[in-house]
């Protein structure tokens, strides 16, 4: 029985970039996604995301079923808080390379917003004068191919991000993602939540790209408070869900059927 699986993308990558990850986790489950997290001005960003996870539950409650929640990098922690608020609404809940942040994050996260320097430890200040309009898509995938960044995604991904990311502007391309809006969603990065790991009602999982400089060992620590807590780890860096997907599919397979498994918590009880 194909089961509903809810995916959360990163921030500046519309889900239509991960594609080719959505299609290796079919048929076993149906990928439900918005296009881009943050456009709705019903919801608009704001500090600690909190009308982000509100937009979230928004659209998982249209569903008739609890979800398994996967999101990458922002969308990890959407999922993460929006499950410690509403864990009716999930099975349980994946975050690809989402840190879940000790007090010792917090506090330097809030002391950066109040003292101006959080640009200096997000990508918002790389995102300030970024390159937005392209000539043709054969221009703009030579531009990102060469970036850090994108140099070991996988090339249907890139692609992916070429075709959706960008959209008609006149006779140019422009980036489809709104770019004060990535730099908002950078600078009002949560240095709250809305709960304890520990208070988690549903299974977790943090898993890491081996070489992430995103989340850290130390951020272990709090997912193995979780009373289904799980750390687990995958080749790359912080965007190994676009450099292996079908890695990435493998590896969430595997986990939701391990899960399935086993009791609920309120079965175990």
């Amino acid at each position: 029985m194909t089961q509903t699986l809810f995916f959360a993308h990163a921030n500046g990558f519309p889900s239509a970039t991960y594609g080719k990850l959505f299609a290796s986790l079919a048929p076993d489950y149906q990928v439900r996604h918005l296009p881009q997290h943050g456009h709705d001005p019903r919801f608009p960003v704001n500090d600690n995301w909190s009308n982000l996870v509100d937009e979230l539950i928004h659209h998982l409650e249209q569903g008739d079923e609890p979800v398994w929640g996967v999101g990458h990098s922002l969308g990890g922690v959407l999922h993460y808080h929006a499950a410690l608020l509403r864990p009716e609404l999930y099975r349980g809940v994946a975050m690809l390379d989402s840190p879940v942040l000790t007090l010792a994050d917090k506090v330097v996260i809030r002391a950066a917003k109040r003292f101006g320097f959080i640009d200096r430890i997000t990508p918002a200040g790389r995102t300030l004068g970024r390159r937005e309009e392209f000539v043709d898509l054969a221009e703009a995938r030579d531009y990102f191919a060469a970036k850090t960044l994108f140099r070991r995604f996988d090339p249907d991904c890139l692609d992916a991000y070429v075709q959706h990311g960008l959209q008609p502007a006149g006779e140019r391309l422009r980036l489809r993602f709104d770019a004060a809006t990535e730099i908002s969603i950078y600078r009002s990065v949560p240095h709250t939540s809305p709960g304890r790991p520990q208070q988690l009602q549903v299974p977790l999982a943090l898993v890491r790209g081996r070489h992430s400089r995103v989340v850290l060992p130390h951020h272990a620590h709090l997912v193995r408070r979780v009373p289904r807590g799980e750390y687990l780890t995958l080749p790359g860096g912080h965007m190994f869900p676009l450099e292996r997907p079908q890695d990435t599919a493998a590896l969430l397979k595997q986990l939701f059927a391990r899960w399935s498994e086993k009791p609920s918590l309120e079965q175990s009880a």
